[in-house]
């Protein structure tokens, strides 16, 4: 049985283990010896390299792609189990196939439902993760889990810019209940961006709802992949009249050609926290760590304390 009074460690999987040093760090504790082995055939196996019998074991792993990176995951968490951990916390700063999150077509798979139930059946007892891309989400889990807000750190970050004739955005319509919460708390109006997609990927055509003209515009989403959404609707807003334009979004997955399409556009700059590591090439971007955000979740989870009292905004 688990307990309160159960000891902790904190392991990192391959992909994130830049997170998994700097939350150990903050948390005053040694990351956890562990190892992933590979095959010639690209199978994989973990091996924890120190006892964790009764101890509760944080693993710190976010999903993006590839899958190997979700199967490393599954891996630690099964071997965590059967090496006799009291209990099971699947970190995920990033979690990934969350836009697959409902039958949108025909013959359609719901991605993010099969992985909740992937991690469930592994073993996990628990799940920390941030910002889905849908909140619903949160119901494919009969297990906790603990959703935290990135902006917990971009609500400071927006602060300290100091800009006058602040206007913030939403790229679509399926942020509107973000930047609503965003706009609320820092007293500033907003304006949304309808746009119509080609095919996955591509926008067709995007109108902007509201006046921009003589605002310093920040856009607010939870991701930015190939950033053609985000930097045309910067683009837009700038032919508007808007003075300048930012983007802050969570999760920097940036796909070929994203860095280029920044560099490009009128975006003055945009702001990602660590989440994902950004290993493209582009002046505009700013990471701002979440690290201590996790940290202080793990604190919290093992000391049976309030998790929401730490949000700015949900």
């Amino acid at each position: 049985m688990y307990s309160a009074n159960a000891p902790f460690k904190v392991f990192s999987g391959t992909a994130s283990r830049y997170m998994a040093e700097e939350i150990c760090r903050d948390l005053g504790v040694e990351l956890g010896q562990m190892k992933v082995d590979h095959f010639a055939d690209g199978e994989f196996e973990v091996v924890f390299e120190e006892t964790i019998r009764g101890c509760e074991v944080y693993l710190v792993q976010s999903t993006f792609p590839s899958s190997d990176n979700l199967m490393e995951l599954l891996l630690m968490i099964d071997a965590a189990k059967r090496a006799s951990a009291a209990q099971v916390v699947a970190v995920m700063p990033y979690f990934g196939w969350a836009r697959q999150d409902r039958k949108d077509k025909p013959r359609v798979s719901i991605a993010a439902k099969l992985v909740a139930d992937l991690l469930t059946a592994a073993g996990a007892d628990r799940i920390i993760t941030m910002d889905l891309h849908a909140g619903q989400i949160q119901g494919f889990f009969n297990i906790p889990l603990d959703h935290l807000y990135a902006s917990c750190v971009f609500i400071p970050y927006i602060q300290q810019l100091n800009l006058e004739n602040l206007c913030l955005a939403s790229p679509d319509a399926g942020g509107a209940k973000r930047v609503n919460s965003y706009a609320k708390y820092l007293g500033v109006p907003y304006v949304l961006c309808h746009k119509q997609r080609a095919k996955a990927n591509v926008v067709a055509q995007m109108t902007i709802i509201g006046d921009v003209q003589d605002k310093n515009v920040i856009i607010i989403d939870d991701m930015v992949d190939t950033a053609g959404t985000i930097t045309k609707a910067a683009n837009l807003m700038i032919e508007k009249g808007a003075r300048s334009v930012r983007a802050i979004a969570t999760h920097a997955i940036m796909s070929d050609p994203a860095s280029q399409r920044v560099t490009d556009s009128a975006l003055s700059e945009i702001i990602f926290t660590n989440s994902i590591p950004y290993r493209g090439d582009c002046e505009k971007v700013t990471i701002l760590s979440v690290a201590h955000l996790f940290a202080d979740t793990i604190r919290r989870v093992h000391a049976n304390e309030s998790i929401s009292s730490q949000y700015l905004i949900k």
